[in-house]
């Protein structure tokens, strides 16, 4: 029984499918098969079974789930205490970003990281916050790059890197472009295109619409907020981006309002950190 099998398990059981697990583990759905088969075989048991399209987790995949966690992350443990007993700073680093801090906040500090550290293999996930999050709390992620929630979590670490003003945006030929002394008020009565409702941005946007009783027009959800600048540049509706994806293509509104989001980085204390993952974090403090 070898470690493949275990983290094919756990990524098809986080997916719920054989051929996003492939793509996670950049290897053939095939080859994801073959190693669920392999653990079927030395437990005796079935851990998926046919479902229209697609497939579906048995009983004894349920049950077998937690106890591999708990198995991989002491394993991890493992490697990152004798790791960090011989003073290196080397091994895989598995950290998660959201596209808007990856794209445009990230690239310089990892360009120094792994200049300064090239025996660490750094394992980039592109994720959205939220996921991102969760991700840290299961211990699937050593550290991710995030919009910090509005609530944080008592279980984990913060730290704020970078403030991120919201502005509210149109297209110049929208017709909310050419009016002046504008409200919120003023926005409820044409289309919004604005990230999911779940994402932290959708939030803090949505939550000064409802200290004042109002409830904007959603025609559209859209998580990437470059896709949402797309959408707003060719005159769908407006939007709340942040003030640094701003462009000629985009007209301000200017809105008596402040909106900021927090971005910075998060971890589990309760997790042996490796080496690699804290030269990292006091690097970007």
């Amino acid at each position: 029984m070898n470690l493949a099998a275990f983290e094919a398990f756990t990524k098809v059981m986080e997916t719920g499918s054989i051929s996003m697990a492939a793509e996670l583990l950049f290897i053939t759905q095939p080859a994801v098969t073959k190693r669920i088969h392999t653990l079927e075989e030395y437990f005796g048991v079935k851990l998926f079974e046919s479902a229209g399209r697609g497939i579906q987790a048995t009983h004894a995949a349920h049950s077998l789930l937690p106890k591999v966690r708990s198995w991989l992350n002491d394993l991890s443990d493992i490697h990152y205490t004798l790791s960090h007993e011989q003073n290196q700073v080397s091994g895989k680093l598995k950290i998660g970003t959201s596209h808007h801090i990856g794209l445009h906040h990230l690239p310089k500090h990892l360009k120094n990281y792994v200049q300064q550290y090239a025996d660490v293999v750094l394992d980039v996930h592109f994720v959205d916050s939220e996921q991102a999050h969760e991700q840290v709390l299961s211990s699937d992620l050593e550290l991710a790059f995030l919009t910090l929630p509005p609530v944080l979590d008592q279980r984990l670490s913060y730290v704020t890197i970078w403030e991120d003003p919201l502005v509210f945006v149109v297209a110049p030929f929208h017709p909310l472009a050419q009016k002046k002394d504008l409200r919120l008020e003023d926005l409820i009565a044409y289309p919004s295109l604005l990230p999911a409702v779940q994402t932290y941005t959708s939030q803090i946007t949505l939550a000064e619409f409802e200290k004042r009783g109002l409830k904007p027009k959603v025609s559209m959800s859209n998580n990437p907020l470059e896709s949402i600048r797309m959408l707003v540049s060719i005159g769908l509706g407006w939007s709340v981006l942040p003030k640094t994806l701003l462009n000629q293509d985009l007209q301000q509104l200017h809105i008596p309002i402040q909106m900021n989001r927090h971005l910075g980085m998060v971890w589990h204390p309760g997790r042996t950190q490796s080496r690699a993952a804290q030269e990292l974090i006091q690097m970007m403090k």
